[in-house]
């Protein structure tokens, strides 16, 4: 048989699941001369859908189809063929991939609707479709051929903004599944609190410092010196106070699983804070985290000084600590990921592989390549196509 006669056909099976389907379907097949090309099974309430690609000898197609037709009815389940000579185009041979995660507590048809028309309209085709959460969240993964990521990422931003999902564009080659690096942020990402606005309570400067922070994370002052004025007001607190702030901070839902399970999966973390040490070392041990920088509040007897010793850690310098942790992962900065909510975050969004805002200000989101509105940072890794069961194993 020359190549011009080679047959592929495609097999759809489905009906009520139960044990030892796959095995009779396969069974079936095995005495023909085949070649399985791709296969895809999901189970969904209960109800099965497995489709086969093969190749084979034309002059089999009958004789399939009749041992097909009696497996069926011994399963009781329902089987579909489709034979014809013509190559078989797979899902592997395809080029330039690119994978779209949607983010939602209440995924509508509607929404979809959208991001499949964007994708349609910029000549894409959906290639593979599926869910990678459930409960509490909807996650659902499109794998799409033949479009430009830039394009789609513009064109499905505003999808996002208008029906409050969150959706992301991601390469689909090997980077995707290769080892990462991912950076967050502290105050308002890792944790729910401002550490400096805690401790401007407690030296009783709350409203003046809060001002300022409000101001810098609006991207209205530059950071280096606000951080100067808000620690120059807290000039004279005492030391004991910073132990009060380290009982107060509480992580954001879901950092401690989004640690863990990258840890778990091979991948680092690093983090970086407009913060201070002196508070959030503690928290850092905790969470095994071995790449970090913060800044450092100077402490003189007992006191704080109103001066930090050393480099600010500002929106440069986060950029170059996710550099600098990447070169010490002997990872590419195509493999890091960057998650922040604010202004002083935006020069390391931009170096990242994937700049991820998270609960963020306008300007973070404009210039960040995915939005996550849901306040639980599990979602970090559903964009990162880790599914549900991964993650809960």
């Amino acid at each position: 048989m020359t190549p011009k006669e080679q047959f592929t056909g495609l097999i759809l099976l489905s009906g009520v699941d139960k044990p030892g389907i796959s095995q009779a379907l396969f069974l079936a097949l095995a005495p023909f001369s085949i070649t399985v090309l791709d296969i895809e099974q999901v189970v969904i309430s209960s109800r099965l859908i497995l489709t086969v690609l093969i190749t084979l000898n034309p002059a089999h197609e009958k004789a399939i189809e009749a041992d097909l037709l009696a497996c069926a009815e011994g399963l009781g389940v329902d089987i579909a063929t489709l034979f014809s000579p013509s190559t078989a185009d797979t899902i592997a041979a395809k080029k330039g991939l690119v994978r779209v995660i949607a983010i939602s507590s209440k995924m509508l048809p509607h929404d979809i609707a959208l991001i499949c028309e964007s994708i349609n309209n910029l000549g894409g085709n959906i290639e593979k479709i599926s869910r990678t959460a459930s409960d509490p969240l909807t996650a659902i993964e499109m794998v799409v051929s033949d479009v430009n990521h830039s394009a789609l990422t513009s064109a499905l931003a505003s999808i996002s903004a208008e029906q409050s999902i969150d959706i992301a564009v991601q390469p689909g080659g090997l980077v995707h599944y290769s080892r990462k690096l991912v950076q967050l942020d502290v105050d308002s990402t890792l944790i729910q609190q401002e550490v400096i606005d805690l401790l401007a309570i407690k030296a009783g400067v709350g409203d003046q410092v809060k001002e300022i922070t409000d101001s810098a994370m609006r991207g209205d002052l530059d950071f280096s010196q606000s951080l100067k004025a808000r620690v120059l007001l807290l000039k004279g607190l005492s030391e004991s106070a910073i132990t009060d702030v380290q009982s107060e901070i509480s992580l954001t839902p879901g950092a401690k699983t989004l640690v863990h399970t990258l840890h778990r999966l091979g991948h680092s973390v690093s983090v970086v804070s407009g913060g201070f040490i002196n508070v959030i070392a503690p928290l850092l041990a905790d969470l095994e985290i071995k790449h970090y920088k913060a800044n450092t509040l100077e402490i003189v007897d007992g006191v704080l000084t109103g001066q930090v010793i050393g480099p600010i850690i500002d929106r440069a310098a986060k950029a170059d600590a996710l550099r600098e942790f990447a070169g010490l992962e002997s990872l590419t900065m195509e493999q890091t990921v960057a998650i922040g909510d604010g202004a002083n975050d935006l020069d390391m969004i931009a170096a990242a592989g994937l700049g991820i805002a998270f609960n963020a200000k306008p300007a973070l989101k404009a210039a960040a390549d995915s939005s996550l509105s849901d306040c639980n940072l599990e979602s970090v890794l559903y964009l990162l196509g880790i599914p549900r069961e991964v993650i809960e194993d």
